[in-house]
Protein backbone atom coordinates (compact mmCIF):
# COMPACT_ATOMS: atom_id res chain seq x y z
CA UNK A 1 0.00 0.00 0.00
CA UNK A 2 1.13 3.54 -0.75
CA UNK A 3 1.27 6.12 2.04
CA UNK A 4 0.11 8.80 -0.40
CA UNK A 5 -3.13 10.70 -0.02
CA UNK A 6 -4.80 12.82 -2.70
CA UNK A 7 -7.92 14.99 -3.06
CA UNK A 8 -8.75 17.09 -6.12
CA UNK A 9 -11.56 19.61 -6.53
CA UNK A 10 -13.02 21.94 -9.11
CA UNK A 11 -11.04 22.41 -12.32
CA UNK A 12 -8.36 19.99 -11.06
CA UNK A 13 -10.91 17.17 -10.75
CA UNK A 14 -12.35 18.06 -14.15
CA UNK A 15 -8.88 17.77 -15.71
CA UNK A 16 -8.41 14.37 -14.09
CA UNK A 17 -11.73 13.12 -15.47
CA UNK A 18 -10.80 14.47 -18.90
CA UNK A 19 -7.28 13.07 -19.22
CA UNK A 20 -6.71 10.10 -16.90
CA UNK A 21 -8.78 7.56 -18.88
CA UNK A 22 -6.66 8.26 -21.97
CA UNK A 23 -3.44 8.09 -19.94
CA UNK A 24 -4.52 4.69 -18.63
CA UNK A 25 -5.52 3.51 -22.11
CA UNK A 26 -2.11 4.56 -23.42
CA UNK A 27 -0.40 2.65 -20.56
CA UNK A 28 1.55 5.79 -19.67
CA UNK A 29 2.37 4.79 -16.09
CA UNK A 30 3.71 1.34 -16.93
CA UNK A 31 5.60 2.72 -19.92
CA UNK A 32 7.31 5.28 -17.67
CA UNK A 33 8.26 2.47 -15.32
CA UNK A 34 9.58 0.49 -18.29
CA UNK A 35 11.67 3.54 -19.37
CA UNK A 36 9.87 3.97 -22.67
CA UNK A 37 11.58 6.97 -24.26
CA UNK A 38 8.91 7.38 -26.94
CA UNK A 39 6.29 8.82 -24.57
CA UNK A 40 7.16 12.46 -25.27
CA UNK A 41 7.44 12.33 -29.06
CA UNK A 42 10.27 11.87 -31.56
CA UNK A 43 12.01 15.17 -30.74
CA UNK A 44 12.41 14.18 -27.10
CA UNK A 45 13.32 10.54 -27.63
CA UNK A 46 17.10 10.94 -27.71
CA UNK A 47 17.18 12.86 -24.43
CA UNK A 48 14.55 10.71 -22.74
CA UNK A 49 16.45 7.54 -23.59
CA UNK A 50 19.24 8.58 -21.22
CA UNK A 51 17.16 10.31 -18.55
CA UNK A 52 14.82 7.68 -17.10
CA UNK A 53 17.10 6.03 -14.56
CA UNK A 54 15.19 7.68 -11.73
CA UNK A 55 12.15 5.42 -12.08
CA UNK A 56 13.88 2.49 -10.33
CA UNK A 57 16.38 4.50 -8.27
CA UNK A 58 14.74 3.42 -5.00
CA UNK A 59 15.92 -0.09 -5.82
CA UNK A 60 19.21 0.52 -7.63
CA UNK A 61 20.49 3.09 -5.13
CA UNK A 62 20.28 0.63 -2.24
CA UNK A 63 23.77 -0.56 -3.18
CA UNK A 64 25.17 2.86 -2.21
CA UNK A 65 23.89 2.75 1.36
CA UNK A 66 26.58 0.59 3.04
CA UNK A 67 29.42 2.72 1.68
CA UNK A 68 27.75 5.95 2.73
CA UNK A 69 27.06 4.71 6.26
CA UNK A 70 30.60 3.31 6.62
CA UNK A 71 32.09 6.67 5.63
CA UNK A 72 29.76 8.48 8.02
CA UNK A 73 30.98 6.29 10.88
CA UNK A 74 34.62 6.86 9.91
CA UNK A 75 34.17 10.63 9.87
CA UNK A 76 32.40 10.66 13.20
CA UNK A 77 35.17 8.53 14.74
CA UNK A 78 37.60 11.24 13.58
CA UNK A 79 35.50 13.99 15.19
CA UNK A 80 34.05 15.23 11.90
CA UNK A 81 30.39 15.93 12.56
CA UNK A 82 29.49 18.86 10.29
CA UNK A 83 28.68 18.22 6.64
CA UNK A 84 28.72 21.08 4.14
CA UNK A 85 27.30 20.51 0.67
CA UNK A 86 28.63 22.46 -2.31
CA UNK A 87 26.13 22.02 -5.11
CA UNK A 88 23.50 23.82 -7.14
CA UNK A 89 19.93 23.04 -8.19
CA UNK A 90 19.30 19.33 -8.40
CA UNK A 91 22.54 18.62 -6.57
CA UNK A 92 21.50 20.55 -3.47
CA UNK A 93 17.72 20.99 -3.19
CA UNK A 94 16.81 17.33 -2.58
CA UNK A 95 19.40 16.63 0.15
CA UNK A 96 18.51 19.94 1.80
CA UNK A 97 14.85 18.88 2.05
CA UNK A 98 15.71 15.34 3.13
CA UNK A 99 17.97 16.55 5.95
CA UNK A 100 15.62 19.31 7.11
CA UNK A 101 12.61 16.97 7.15
CA UNK A 102 14.60 14.49 9.25
CA UNK A 103 15.81 17.30 11.57
CA UNK A 104 19.45 16.67 10.69
CA UNK A 105 21.99 19.47 10.16
CA UNK A 106 23.26 19.77 6.59
CA UNK A 107 24.82 23.09 5.62
CA UNK A 108 24.08 23.85 1.97
CA UNK A 109 26.50 26.20 0.21
CA UNK A 110 24.60 27.02 -2.98
CA UNK A 111 25.52 30.67 -3.38
CA UNK A 112 28.25 32.89 -4.74
CA UNK A 113 27.45 35.67 -2.27
CA UNK A 114 30.82 36.30 -0.57
CA UNK A 115 29.31 36.92 2.86
CA UNK A 116 27.31 33.69 2.77
CA UNK A 117 30.28 31.61 1.60
CA UNK A 118 32.61 33.26 4.12
CA UNK A 119 30.13 32.66 6.93
CA UNK A 120 29.97 28.94 6.14
CA UNK A 121 33.76 28.76 5.93
CA UNK A 122 34.17 30.42 9.32
CA UNK A 123 31.99 27.98 11.24
CA UNK A 124 33.57 24.82 12.74
CA UNK A 125 35.97 24.19 9.87
CA UNK A 126 38.04 21.83 12.02
CA UNK A 127 35.12 19.39 12.32
CA UNK A 128 33.73 19.87 8.80
CA UNK A 129 33.70 17.65 5.73
CA UNK A 130 32.73 19.00 2.32
CA UNK A 131 30.57 17.11 -0.16
CA UNK A 132 31.04 18.46 -3.68
CA UNK A 133 28.13 17.45 -5.93
CA UNK A 134 28.05 18.03 -9.67
CA UNK A 135 27.28 15.78 -12.62
CA UNK A 136 30.27 17.01 -14.61
CA UNK A 137 32.09 19.35 -12.25
CA UNK A 138 31.81 22.24 -14.69
CA UNK A 139 29.26 24.23 -12.65
CA UNK A 140 31.10 27.46 -11.87
CA UNK A 141 29.47 27.97 -8.47
CA UNK A 142 30.32 24.46 -7.24
CA UNK A 143 33.86 24.58 -8.60
CA UNK A 144 34.44 27.93 -6.88
CA UNK A 145 33.10 26.63 -3.58
CA UNK A 146 35.36 23.55 -3.77
CA UNK A 147 38.40 25.70 -4.48
CA UNK A 148 37.86 28.03 -1.53
CA UNK A 149 37.15 25.19 0.90
CA UNK A 150 40.18 23.21 -0.24
CA UNK A 151 42.43 26.17 0.41
CA UNK A 152 40.76 26.90 3.76
CA UNK A 153 41.28 23.32 4.93
CA UNK A 154 44.94 23.35 3.96
CA UNK A 155 45.54 26.81 5.44
CA UNK A 156 44.08 25.54 8.73
CA UNK A 157 46.47 22.59 8.80
CA UNK A 158 43.75 20.11 7.81
CA UNK A 159 44.47 17.72 4.95
CA UNK A 160 41.82 18.76 2.42
CA UNK A 161 42.06 15.43 0.65
CA UNK A 162 40.70 13.74 3.78
CA UNK A 163 37.78 16.17 4.09
CA UNK A 164 36.46 16.36 0.53
CA UNK A 165 33.91 13.84 -0.76
CA UNK A 166 32.69 14.00 -4.34
CA UNK A 167 29.42 12.97 -6.00
CA UNK A 168 29.52 12.97 -9.79
CA UNK A 169 28.76 10.94 -12.89
CA UNK A 170 31.12 8.07 -13.70
CA UNK A 171 33.87 9.07 -16.10
CA UNK A 172 33.06 12.77 -15.86
CA UNK A 173 35.91 15.32 -15.81
CA UNK A 174 35.20 15.78 -12.10
CA UNK A 175 35.32 12.02 -11.50
CA UNK A 176 38.76 11.76 -13.09
CA UNK A 177 40.15 14.90 -11.46
CA UNK A 178 38.86 13.97 -7.99
CA UNK A 179 40.38 10.51 -8.08
CA UNK A 180 43.67 11.96 -9.31
CA UNK A 181 43.59 14.51 -6.48
CA UNK A 182 43.16 11.73 -3.91
CA UNK A 183 39.97 13.02 -2.30
CA UNK A 184 38.53 11.00 0.58
CA UNK A 185 35.78 9.34 -1.46
CA UNK A 186 34.14 9.57 -4.86
CA UNK A 187 30.56 8.34 -5.23
CA UNK A 188 29.24 7.84 -8.74
CA UNK A 189 25.60 8.55 -9.52
CA UNK A 190 23.52 7.02 -12.27
CA UNK A 191 24.42 9.02 -15.42
CA UNK A 192 20.96 8.29 -16.82
CA UNK A 193 19.30 10.63 -14.32
CA UNK A 194 19.05 14.39 -14.77
CA UNK A 195 19.86 16.61 -11.81
CA UNK A 196 16.32 17.59 -10.87
CA UNK A 197 15.23 13.92 -10.87
CA UNK A 198 18.20 12.78 -8.76
CA UNK A 199 16.72 12.85 -5.22
CA UNK A 200 16.86 9.06 -4.87
CA UNK A 201 20.37 8.75 -6.33
CA UNK A 202 23.80 9.44 -4.88
CA UNK A 203 23.15 13.18 -5.20
CA UNK A 204 20.39 12.99 -2.60
CA UNK A 205 21.71 10.11 -0.53
CA UNK A 206 25.39 10.90 0.04
CA UNK A 207 25.10 14.34 1.69
CA UNK A 208 21.95 13.41 3.59
CA UNK A 209 23.35 10.07 4.73
CA UNK A 210 26.68 11.53 5.86
CA UNK A 211 24.77 14.18 7.79
CA UNK A 212 22.87 11.49 9.71
CA UNK A 213 19.63 10.79 7.83
CA UNK A 214 18.24 7.25 7.86
CA UNK A 215 18.60 6.87 4.10
CA UNK A 216 17.51 3.23 4.17
CA UNK A 217 14.09 4.28 5.44
CA UNK A 218 13.96 7.07 2.89
CA UNK A 219 14.52 4.62 0.03
CA UNK A 220 12.01 2.20 1.50
CA UNK A 221 9.35 4.93 1.45
CA UNK A 222 9.94 5.49 -2.24
CA UNK A 223 10.08 1.77 -3.02
CA UNK A 224 6.71 1.27 -1.32
CA UNK A 225 5.17 3.85 -3.65
CA UNK A 226 6.95 2.74 -6.83
CA UNK A 227 4.77 -0.27 -7.57
CA UNK A 228 1.55 1.73 -7.13
CA UNK A 229 2.78 4.64 -9.28
CA UNK A 230 3.62 2.29 -12.16
CA UNK A 231 0.08 0.89 -12.43
CA UNK A 232 -2.15 1.72 -15.38
CA UNK A 233 -5.12 2.42 -13.16
CA UNK A 234 -7.51 5.35 -12.91
CA UNK A 235 -6.73 5.52 -9.18
CA UNK A 236 -3.03 6.16 -9.88
CA UNK A 237 -2.26 9.40 -8.06
CA UNK A 238 0.66 10.24 -10.38
CA UNK A 239 -1.63 10.26 -13.41
CA UNK A 240 -4.19 12.34 -11.54
CA UNK A 241 -1.62 14.85 -10.32
CA UNK A 242 -0.02 15.18 -13.76
CA UNK A 243 -3.45 15.77 -15.30
CA UNK A 244 -4.31 18.41 -12.70
CA UNK A 245 -0.98 20.17 -13.23
CA UNK A 246 -1.10 20.35 -17.02
CA UNK A 247 -4.60 19.41 -18.18
CA UNK A 248 -6.96 22.11 -16.97
CA UNK A 249 -8.96 23.91 -19.67
CA UNK A 250 -7.92 26.65 -20.06
CA UNK A 251 -4.52 25.84 -18.58
CA UNK A 252 -4.05 27.03 -15.00
CA UNK A 253 -0.33 27.56 -15.38
CA UNK A 254 0.55 28.87 -11.91
CA UNK A 255 0.68 26.26 -9.16
CA UNK A 256 0.33 27.90 -5.74
CA UNK A 257 2.27 25.73 -3.28
CA UNK A 258 1.25 26.21 0.35
CA UNK A 259 2.47 23.91 3.12
CA UNK A 260 -0.25 23.33 5.68
CA UNK A 261 1.67 21.20 8.15
CA UNK A 262 2.92 18.44 5.84
CA UNK A 263 6.06 17.95 7.91
CA UNK A 264 8.15 17.96 4.72
CA UNK A 265 10.43 20.92 5.38
CA UNK A 266 11.15 22.93 2.24
CA UNK A 267 9.50 20.37 -0.04
CA UNK A 268 7.90 23.03 -2.24
CA UNK A 269 11.34 24.50 -3.03
CA UNK A 270 12.44 21.12 -4.39
CA UNK A 271 9.21 20.67 -6.36
CA UNK A 272 9.61 24.21 -7.72
CA UNK A 273 12.82 23.29 -9.54
CA UNK A 274 11.52 19.93 -10.72
CA UNK A 275 8.39 21.40 -12.29
CA UNK A 276 9.66 24.77 -13.54
CA UNK A 277 12.79 23.42 -15.19
CA UNK A 278 10.98 20.41 -16.65
CA UNK A 279 7.98 22.23 -18.14
CA UNK A 280 9.07 25.83 -18.75
CA UNK A 281 10.10 25.76 -22.40
CA UNK A 282 8.78 26.43 -25.91
CA UNK A 283 6.87 29.36 -24.36
CA UNK A 284 4.63 27.04 -22.37
CA UNK A 285 4.83 25.32 -18.98
CA UNK A 286 3.51 25.57 -15.44
CA UNK A 287 5.11 27.80 -12.82
CA UNK A 288 5.27 26.70 -9.18
CA UNK A 289 4.77 29.63 -6.81
CA UNK A 290 5.93 28.83 -3.28
CA UNK A 291 3.95 30.83 -0.73
CA UNK A 292 3.30 31.01 2.99
CA UNK A 293 0.15 29.49 4.50
CA UNK A 294 -2.56 32.13 4.23
CA UNK A 295 -0.68 34.12 1.55
CA UNK A 296 -2.72 36.35 -0.80
CA UNK A 297 -2.43 33.82 -3.64
CA UNK A 298 -4.10 31.09 -1.57
CA UNK A 299 -7.42 32.95 -1.50
CA UNK A 300 -7.30 34.20 -5.10
CA UNK A 301 -9.97 32.98 -7.50
CA UNK A 302 -7.96 33.96 -10.59
CA UNK A 303 -8.62 31.62 -13.50
CA UNK A 304 -4.94 30.84 -14.09
CA UNK A 305 -4.16 29.60 -10.54
CA UNK A 306 -4.24 26.03 -9.21
CA UNK A 307 -3.92 25.57 -5.46
CA UNK A 308 -1.50 22.86 -4.28
CA UNK A 309 -1.96 22.13 -0.57
CA UNK A 310 0.68 20.00 1.16
CA UNK A 311 -0.97 18.50 4.24
CA UNK A 312 -0.12 16.00 6.96
CA UNK A 313 -2.88 13.52 6.12
CA UNK A 314 -5.64 13.96 3.56
CA UNK A 315 -7.60 11.29 5.41
CA UNK A 316 -8.08 13.70 8.31
CA UNK A 317 -9.52 16.51 6.19
CA UNK A 318 -13.23 17.23 6.64
CA UNK A 319 -15.71 18.82 4.26
CA UNK A 320 -14.99 22.12 5.99
CA UNK A 321 -11.29 21.77 5.10
CA UNK A 322 -11.88 21.24 1.37
CA UNK A 323 -13.78 23.66 -0.86
CA UNK A 324 -15.33 21.47 -3.54
CA UNK A 325 -15.66 24.42 -5.91
CA UNK A 326 -12.03 25.61 -5.74
CA UNK A 327 -9.40 24.51 -8.25
CA UNK A 328 -7.16 22.65 -5.82
CA UNK A 329 -5.21 19.54 -5.00
CA UNK A 330 -4.45 18.31 -1.46
CA UNK A 331 -1.58 15.85 -1.09
CA UNK A 332 -0.02 13.97 1.81
CA UNK A 333 2.57 11.25 2.14
CA UNK A 334 6.06 10.37 3.31
CA UNK A 335 9.01 12.22 1.82
CA UNK A 336 10.42 9.38 -0.29
CA UNK A 337 6.98 8.52 -1.68
CA UNK A 338 6.18 12.14 -2.49
CA UNK A 339 9.46 12.73 -4.30
CA UNK A 340 8.83 9.77 -6.59
CA UNK A 341 5.18 10.82 -7.04
CA UNK A 342 6.10 14.33 -8.19
CA UNK A 343 8.75 12.99 -10.57
CA UNK A 344 6.16 10.73 -12.19
CA UNK A 345 3.52 13.47 -12.26
CA UNK A 346 5.92 15.99 -13.80
CA UNK A 347 6.76 13.76 -16.76
CA UNK A 348 3.05 13.01 -17.20
CA UNK A 349 2.48 16.78 -17.28
CA UNK A 350 5.23 17.06 -19.90
CA UNK A 351 3.40 14.59 -22.11
CA UNK A 352 0.15 16.57 -21.81
CA UNK A 353 1.96 19.84 -22.57
CA UNK A 354 3.72 18.33 -25.56
CA UNK A 355 7.24 19.15 -24.34
CA UNK A 356 10.41 17.26 -23.42
CA UNK A 357 10.48 17.19 -19.59
CA UNK A 358 14.16 16.23 -19.47
CA UNK A 359 15.96 19.08 -21.25
CA UNK A 360 16.59 22.64 -20.09
CA UNK A 361 17.43 24.58 -23.26
CA UNK A 362 17.39 28.06 -21.72
CA UNK A 363 19.44 27.49 -18.55
CA UNK A 364 22.70 28.10 -20.38
CA UNK A 365 21.74 31.58 -21.62
CA UNK A 366 22.39 33.37 -18.32
CA UNK A 367 25.63 31.41 -17.83
CA UNK A 368 26.93 32.53 -21.23
CA UNK A 369 26.05 36.14 -20.48
CA UNK A 370 27.76 35.96 -17.07
CA UNK A 371 30.92 34.45 -18.57
CA UNK A 372 31.04 37.21 -21.16
CA UNK A 373 30.84 39.84 -18.44
CA UNK A 374 33.59 38.16 -16.40
CA UNK A 375 35.88 37.98 -19.41
CA UNK A 376 35.34 41.63 -20.35
CA UNK A 377 35.73 44.85 -18.37
CA UNK A 378 32.39 46.49 -19.11
CA UNK A 379 31.60 50.03 -18.17
CA UNK A 380 29.16 50.04 -15.22
CA UNK A 381 25.58 50.78 -16.25
CA UNK A 382 24.67 54.12 -14.70
CA UNK A 383 21.79 54.27 -12.27
CA UNK A 384 18.61 55.86 -13.56
CA UNK A 385 18.07 57.35 -10.11
CA UNK A 386 19.40 57.12 -6.57
CA UNK A 387 17.30 57.27 -3.44
CA UNK A 388 18.94 57.03 -0.03
CA UNK A 389 20.63 53.58 0.07
CA UNK A 390 19.30 52.30 -3.25
CA UNK A 391 20.46 52.69 -6.84
CA UNK A 392 17.81 52.05 -9.49
CA UNK A 393 18.40 50.56 -12.95
CA UNK A 394 15.89 49.13 -15.41
CA UNK A 395 15.30 47.64 -18.83
CA UNK A 396 14.75 50.15 -21.61
CA UNK A 397 11.58 52.20 -21.40
CA UNK A 398 10.37 50.87 -18.07
CA UNK A 399 11.08 54.02 -16.05
CA UNK A 400 10.23 56.74 -18.54
CA UNK A 401 9.09 59.73 -16.49
CA UNK A 402 9.74 58.04 -13.13
CA UNK A 403 11.45 60.18 -10.49
CA UNK A 404 11.55 58.08 -7.31
CA UNK A 405 11.82 54.51 -6.03
CA UNK A 406 8.12 54.12 -5.31
CA UNK A 407 7.35 55.22 -8.84
CA UNK A 408 9.85 52.71 -10.19
CA UNK A 409 8.19 49.88 -8.29
CA UNK A 410 4.74 50.98 -9.43
CA UNK A 411 5.98 51.10 -13.03
CA UNK A 412 7.20 47.50 -12.75
CA UNK A 413 3.90 46.32 -11.30
CA UNK A 414 1.99 48.18 -14.00
CA UNK A 415 3.99 46.27 -16.62
CA UNK A 416 2.57 42.94 -15.41
CA UNK A 417 0.19 41.33 -17.92
CA UNK A 418 -3.26 40.40 -16.64
CA UNK A 419 -2.16 36.75 -16.59
CA UNK A 420 1.41 37.50 -15.52
CA UNK A 421 3.58 36.88 -12.50
CA UNK A 422 6.27 38.85 -10.70
CA UNK A 423 9.62 37.19 -10.06
CA UNK A 424 11.74 38.56 -7.21
CA UNK A 425 15.42 37.68 -7.62
CA UNK A 426 17.59 38.38 -4.57
CA UNK A 427 21.34 38.11 -5.15
CA UNK A 428 22.14 38.30 -1.44
CA UNK A 429 23.01 36.06 1.51
CA UNK A 430 19.94 33.85 1.98
CA UNK A 431 20.99 33.17 5.57
CA UNK A 432 21.94 36.65 6.74
CA UNK A 433 19.44 38.57 4.61
CA UNK A 434 16.45 36.25 5.03
CA UNK A 435 14.24 39.14 6.19
CA UNK A 436 14.01 40.32 2.58
CA UNK A 437 11.57 37.46 1.89
CA UNK A 438 8.97 39.52 3.75
CA UNK A 439 8.45 41.62 0.61
CA UNK A 440 6.98 38.63 -1.27
CA UNK A 441 3.49 38.54 0.29
CA UNK A 442 3.36 42.34 0.29
CA UNK A 443 4.03 42.43 -3.44
CA UNK A 444 1.41 39.72 -3.99
CA UNK A 445 -1.12 41.83 -2.10
CA UNK A 446 -0.17 44.94 -4.09
CA UNK A 447 -0.38 43.29 -7.50
CA UNK A 448 -3.12 40.74 -7.01
CA UNK A 449 -0.87 38.41 -9.01
CA UNK A 450 1.41 35.48 -8.07
CA UNK A 451 4.89 36.43 -6.87
CA UNK A 452 7.87 34.07 -6.82
CA UNK A 453 10.93 34.69 -4.66
CA UNK A 454 14.30 33.23 -5.62
CA UNK A 455 17.76 33.59 -4.11
CA UNK A 456 20.40 34.19 -6.76
CA UNK A 457 22.19 32.41 -8.27
CA UNK A 458 20.29 29.42 -6.79
CA UNK A 459 17.10 30.14 -8.75
CA UNK A 460 19.04 30.18 -12.06
CA UNK A 461 19.17 26.38 -11.73
CA UNK A 462 15.43 26.28 -10.99
CA UNK A 463 12.80 28.81 -12.05
CA UNK A 464 15.41 30.49 -14.28
CA UNK A 465 14.51 28.03 -17.05
CA UNK A 466 10.82 28.99 -16.85
CA UNK A 467 11.64 32.72 -16.83
CA UNK A 468 13.36 32.43 -20.19
CA UNK A 469 11.73 29.39 -21.77
CA UNK A 470 8.17 29.67 -20.49
CA UNK A 471 5.36 32.04 -21.48
CA UNK A 472 6.49 35.64 -21.89
CA UNK A 473 4.31 36.91 -19.04
CA UNK A 474 6.80 37.66 -16.26
CA UNK A 475 8.14 40.89 -14.83
CA UNK A 476 11.23 40.80 -12.65
CA UNK A 477 12.50 42.64 -9.59
CA UNK A 478 16.21 42.04 -9.10
CA UNK A 479 17.86 43.00 -5.80
CA UNK A 480 21.65 43.19 -5.53
CA UNK A 481 23.90 44.76 -2.92
CA UNK A 482 27.34 45.97 -1.99
CA UNK A 483 29.04 43.50 0.30
CA UNK A 484 30.98 44.36 3.43
CA UNK A 485 33.72 42.04 2.19
CA UNK A 486 34.79 40.00 -0.81
CA UNK A 487 36.37 36.58 -1.16
CA UNK A 488 38.93 35.50 -3.73
CA UNK A 489 38.59 32.18 -5.56
CA UNK A 490 41.89 30.26 -5.66
CA UNK A 491 43.11 29.71 -9.21
CA UNK A 492 40.43 31.88 -10.84
CA UNK A 493 40.82 35.48 -12.07
CA UNK A 494 37.66 36.76 -10.37
CA UNK A 495 36.23 36.96 -6.85
CA UNK A 496 32.93 35.73 -5.47
CA UNK A 497 31.71 39.32 -5.45
CA UNK A 498 32.56 39.76 -9.11
CA UNK A 499 30.99 36.40 -9.97
CA UNK A 500 27.62 37.08 -8.32
CA UNK A 501 27.51 40.56 -9.86
CA UNK A 502 28.14 39.09 -13.32
CA UNK A 503 25.48 36.45 -12.77
CA UNK A 504 22.90 39.07 -11.84
CA UNK A 505 23.80 41.35 -14.74
CA UNK A 506 23.89 38.45 -17.19
CA UNK A 507 20.45 37.19 -16.26
CA UNK A 508 18.97 40.69 -16.33
CA UNK A 509 20.35 41.18 -19.84
CA UNK A 510 18.91 37.89 -21.12
CA UNK A 511 15.48 38.70 -19.70
CA UNK A 512 15.55 42.25 -21.10
CA UNK A 513 16.62 40.92 -24.51
CA UNK A 514 13.50 38.73 -24.43
CA UNK A 515 11.43 41.88 -24.03
CA UNK A 516 10.63 41.39 -20.35
CA UNK A 517 10.55 44.29 -17.86
CA UNK A 518 13.39 44.12 -15.33
CA UNK A 519 13.88 46.51 -12.41
CA UNK A 520 17.25 46.23 -10.67
CA UNK A 521 17.64 47.72 -7.21
CA UNK A 522 21.19 47.85 -5.88
CA UNK A 523 21.53 48.33 -2.13
CA UNK A 524 24.62 50.37 -1.27
CA UNK A 525 24.03 49.51 2.38
CA UNK A 526 22.20 46.22 2.86
CA UNK A 527 20.64 46.76 6.27
CA UNK A 528 19.25 50.20 5.58
CA UNK A 529 18.45 49.33 1.97
CA UNK A 530 16.36 46.29 2.92
CA UNK A 531 14.51 48.35 5.53
CA UNK A 532 13.88 51.13 3.02
CA UNK A 533 12.66 48.74 0.35
CA UNK A 534 10.41 46.87 2.77
CA UNK A 535 8.81 50.10 3.96
CA UNK A 536 8.00 51.27 0.44
CA UNK A 537 6.65 47.89 -0.69
CA UNK A 538 4.48 47.49 2.40
CA UNK A 539 2.92 50.83 1.48
CA UNK A 540 2.14 49.85 -2.10
CA UNK A 541 -0.87 47.75 -1.16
Amino acid sequence: MSSLGFIATGAAQAAIELHVPALVADAVASRIAAKDATLWGPAAETEASVRLGWVDAAETSAALVPGILALRDELRAEGVNRIVLAGMGGSSLAPEVIAATCDVELVVCDSTDPEMVAGILADRLATTALVVSSKSGSTVETDSQRRVFEQAFNDAGVDARRRIIVVTDPGSPMDKASRAAGYRAVFNADPNVGGRYSALTAFGLVPAGLAGVDIEEFLEEAAAAAEFLAEDDEDNIALALGAAMAGTVPLRNKLIFADEGSGLVGFADWAEQLIAESTGKSETGVLPVVVEAGAPETTSTAADLLQIRLVADTGLLTDDDVDSDSASVCISGSLGAQMLLWEYATVVAGRLLGIDPFDQPDVEAAKVAARALLEATPEPVPAVLNQDSIEVRASDGLLDGVTDLEGALRALLAALPADGYLGVQAYLDRHGDASLEGIRPALAAATGRPVTFGWGPRFLHSTGQFHKGGPRIGAYLQVTADSAMDLSIPGLPFTFGELISAQASGDAKVLADLGRPVLRLHLRDKESGIAQLDKIIQGLA
